[in-house]
């Protein structure tokens, strides 16, 4: 009887376990390798096709296949699939010496290592960013301090970005990047406009919305058999991805710098 007991209590204390496991979940922040030029802040380029760059990604690549993500999302328009699953089947070669985008050296790289059939599409593009009409609020308001606190966060963003590029390997410079957050929406941004004027709540909710429907796709994405998955997106959006995530006890979130050490 009592054999019985502790084996009833083996298989109740394995079910919970079972029913407990938490995803691991990799969030990889990137700048944009391209840099099209569209973001608020304007930074420089980094060079990710010279030689050394190559080296380093496939160092990185070979780190993630080691980590072993069951599926990797990336920032591409989910209403796009279809285009996604065309450009993951080109000739991988010929991408990798030609096209500098994180997608393709990162994304598109780490999936073909760990023989993957697809990359997912989870970026949602109908939100808006009214940054133009946030300052024009901040003026309007004559919100002098907050405006020169705006004008700084970006001169120092851009100062130390660009002054980090002369200096960190691409892999210093990626695990950098991680580290952003979202103060400026929570503590500059938000007060934009005159108290009858919600420019700048208007914007960080958009903000939200887009991570937030993100997110969505990444959780209805993400099936009861995958054990690991990597989200490649830019900083921005993973460090707000962060916080939702923190509060998903179905989740662990797994550091970069611990995937890449």
């Amino acid at each position: 009887m009592q054999k019985i007991i502790l084996l009833l209590v083996l298989i109740t204390f394995n079910l919970s376990s079972a029913q407990t496991k938490k995803k691991q979940i990799l969030l990889f922040g990137s700048f944009h390798f391209e840099n099209p030029g569209l973001d608020v802040a304007k930074v420089n380029t980094f060079n990710v096709m010279s030689d050394k760059s190559q080296k380093e990604l496939e160092n990185i690549t070979d780190k993630i296949k080691k980590f072993g993500p069951d599926k990797i999302f990336i920032e591409w328009n989910y209403q796009k699939q279809d285009k996604l699953d065309k450009f993951y089947n080109k000739n991988t070669d010929s991408l990798l010496k030609k096209d500098s985008d994180e997608i393709v050296q990162i994304a598109l790289r780490s999936a073909k290592k760990l023989g993957h059939k697809k990359l997912y599409a989870i970026d949602y593009n109908d939100t808006d960013f009214p940054y133009d009409s946030l300052v024009n609020g901040m003026k309007a308001a004559n919100q002098f301090d907050l405006i020169k606190k705006n004008e700084e966060t970006m001169k120092h963003y851009e100062t130390d970005f660009n002054t980090k590029i002369t200096k960190y390997s691409l892999t210093q410079l990626l695990l950098d990047v991680n580290k952003q957050d979202i103060s400026w929406y929570l503590q500059t941004a938000i007060k934009g406009g005159k108290t009858d004027n919600f420019v700048g709540a208007y914007l960080v909710s958009e903000w939200y919305r887009r991570n937030l429907y993100m997110y969505a796709l990444i959780q209805k994405l993400t099936e009861s058999k995958d054990d690991k998955i990597m989200v490649l997106l830019g900083a921005g959006h993973t460090a707000m991805i962060r916080e939702f995530v923190e509060h998903n006890p179905d989740f662990e979130i797994v550091e970069l710098a611990t995937v890449l050490k």
